[in-house]
């Protein structure tokens, strides 16, 4: 059977939790730091380390089978590709922003005014759907900097915590796209027997990552209380203790239910809780 290539970004934000997940899914491989590509010994599968504004094209054309990327990058090169599988990392929003004592107030002040962007075809998207002229000044990193030095009324770039902004005197003004890492392929092979497995690998990764295993004790009489509490991926699973009258519940949580889940069954009379992270589910 063919080798499958999946090209990940060789450095950059979403390098590291790319290298994560694909170690997650049990594949083994080494010297991803040192060379642009890397054989995986224990699953037909080649990585091939780029930067990511090549990614998608690579995937396009079919130099790669599968690529991991932001959807901003995939939004800005316009390719033609099939989104697999969202990660659930890399998460940020491109944002408009203007210094903090910019007279702009409203999208429609932009008009005649100069926006800085490393993102130029998706602010066009944005300001043609608004009805907007403004001068797109395209700038290859530090964007940042422009309106402090006279080169633009505003910016247009990747936001995550926001730090940047305030340490340059700049606000947010106005949220465009919301992006984060995706999987993604080359349009008509999503039925490869290959990238089927290793999408179903990815998931349960993900699935185990939104989720904690927990094991409580609790007596027989609150039994029916504990239980409605925790569905669990089919049901919980319940054990008689050595103690008559006692029984250990085992069951998951998903991590966005976890505390106020924890303190519904301490109402409810469970005892001696137990949490522990889980490695992967496979439905």
């Amino acid at each position: 059977m063919k080798t499958l290539k999946i090209a990940i970004q060789k450095s950059g934000r979403l390098n590291e939790k790319s290298v994560e997940l694909l170690k997650n899914c049990g594949l083994s491989f080494e010297n991803y730091k040192s060379s642009l590509i890397s054989t995986v010994s224990n699953f037909p599968l080649e990585i091939l380390f780029l930067r990511d504004d090549d990614i998608p094209e690579y995937v396009q054309d079919g130099i790669a089978d599968l690529g991991i990327v932001g959807e901003n990058v995939i939004s800005e090169t316009e390719v033609d590709v099939s989104y697999l599988q969202k990660l659930g990392f890399g998460k940020c929003t491109l944002k408009l922003a203007v210094q903090n004592n910019s007279d702009i107030q409203n999208i429609n002040d932009l008009n005649g005014k100069a926006i800085a962007t490393s993102y130029p075809v998706i602010l066009k998207k944005f300001l043609d759907k608004n009805n907007i002229q403004a001068d797109i000044r395209t700038i290859s990193g530090s964007v940042e900097i422009s309106p402090g030095l006279g080169l633009s009324d505003a910016i247009f770039d990747i936001v995550s915590t926001g730090g940047t902004l305030k340490s340059n005197g700049l606000k947010p003004f106005a949220d465009v796209l919301s992006s984060e890492a995706v999987l993604i392929g080359r349009k008509g092979e999503e039925s490869n027997p290959l990238i089927i497995e290793l999408i179903q690998r990815i998931q349960s990764v993900l699935r185990a990552k939104e989720t904690k295993y927990v094991v409580l004790n609790a007596e027989s009489k609150n039994l029916d209380k504990i239980v409605k509490l925790l569905p669990g991926v089919k049901s919980p699973t319940v054990v008689p203790l050595a103690e008559e009258g006692w029984v250990a519940v085992h069951t998951v949580i998903p991590e966005r239910d976890f505390w106020e889940k924890i303190s519904l069954l301490k109402s409810a009379g469970a005892q001696g809780i137990v949490v522990m992270p889980i490695e992967k589910i496979i439905l």
